[in-house]
């Protein structure tokens, strides 16, 4: 005989019908007799039994009595046993052609290197579990939601420094790689004064190498409300720096794509251009890629943030000077005299055509990703 005050805990997934058709059997009863007991219809109890009727609680509470066990006990294994049947379906979805398609859409090594996608080999049997952890790693429920929040509508808000071939999976995983690094910032309230002021401190910084500039740089920004972050580059993103508004905060997003220190703090500041020109509430919803080793698209935008940017770091009343840095010796003092880094009056030179693009590139700073330790993280 079954101790009423017994938990049932099976090691396999079953209807709860199954359970208690088991139960029943043990007490010698038939379906109608514990209609009768639980004071059902037949009709309703078989379809109970069936699954074809959820498990509520006033059920569970009535099974507690007849049955024995206790009604949480009843509640958990209608809930296991649905779990079980969403489960399947899901492992449905990961199977689906459709699924296994947009996960070929993904830089996947890459993003298995970097440690957020499982480490499975990329084979048929183990392309459903990447799936899912592609999933988990967008943060949405199907490549349907992905489509909505990453894929055709995020392409719509794009606005790209150059024409070149949009890889909308590096692309989608580099700025998810920023979002998550985002929240865990919570950055004040932006206060667009205080971001240009903090910009002058900035400049002051090119100067500096990476273990003073950076934490620096983060200061400044968290206090203006501006959220920064550093994203190793992806191949195929050709990504040098995103400004993009997220969750109604500024978001600057800055990867190490080009390398040398010129490029970098020209991509710093463009993306603070489009930051501080560009806040309306309809361009808030733009994402603005950009990639400086190209042919820049001829972009009102993109130019009004690059005329800031070179006017920032480079007064234009300086041009005439620009004109006759013919030396190193030249352009190192001259970088005094404006307070920035040789190596960006270099690029500057270099770009507006005035210095051969072989010249002075040992004046610039090359800049490698450092994976941070637990004190700098």
């Amino acid at each position: 005989m079954t101790n009423s005050q017994t938990a049932f805990c099976p090691d396999w997934v079953s209807p709860p019908g199954e359970t208690i058709l088991d139960l029943i059997e043990e007490k010698n009863w038939n379906q109608k007799e514990l209609a009768q007991r639980m004071g059902y219809s037949e009709r309703h109890l078989c379809h109970f039994i069936q699954g074809k009727v959820g498990l509520t609680e006033d059920a569970a509470l009535r099974l507690e009595k007849v049955l024995g066990s206790t009604a949480n006990f009843w509640l958990n294994r209608a809930a296991k046993y649905q779990e079980h049947l969403a489960r399947i379906e899901l492992q449905k979805l990961y199977e689906s052609e459709n699924s296994l398609n947009w996960l070929n859409a993904f830089p996947i090594q890459e993003l298995q290197k970097i440690g957020v996608l499982i480490k499975e080999r990329v084979t048929e049997k183990n392309k459903p579990k990447l799936v899912e952890s592609l999933l988990r790693f967008f943060g949405v429920a199907s490549p349907e939601q992905w489509s909505q929040l990453y894929g055709t509508n995020m392409q719509l808000a794009f606005r790209r420094s150059r024409e070149t071939t949009s890889d909308i999976g590096a692309i989608s995983s580099w700025l998810r790689l920023g979002e998550i690094e985002a929240e865990k910032l919570d950055a004040p309230k932006y206060d667009y004064y205080k971001f240009k002021k903090a910009l002058k401190q900035i400049r002051e910084l090119t100067v500096q190498t990476p273990d003073i500039f950076q934490p620096e740089i983060h200061r400044l920004c968290y206090e203006s409300g501006v959220m920064l972050v550093f994203v190793p580059a992806i191949p195929k993103a050709h990504v040098s720096g995103v400004a993009r508004w997220l969750n109604n905060k500024p978001l600057i997003q800055l990867s190490l794509y080009g390398k040398t220190n010129d490029k970098f703090w020209f991509t710093f500041f463009h993306e603070a251009a489009h930051i501080l020109l560009h806040a309306n509430p309809q361009e808030k919803k733009e994402i603005y890629l950009d990639d400086f080793n190209g042919d820049l698209l001829n972009s009102e935008k993109e130019i009004e943030a690059n005329s800031w940017a070179g006017e920032f770091l480079i007064p234009a009343i300086h041009n005439d000077k620009l004109q006759q840095l013919k030396t190193k010796v030249a352009v190192v003092k001259f970088a005094e005299e404006i307070g920035i880094h040789a190596g960006i009056i270099v690029g500057r030179l270099q770009h507006d055509k005035i210095i051969e693009p072989s010249w002075f590139n040992d004046l610039k700073a090359k800049f490698e990703w450092v994976e941070p330790t637990e004190n700098q993280a």
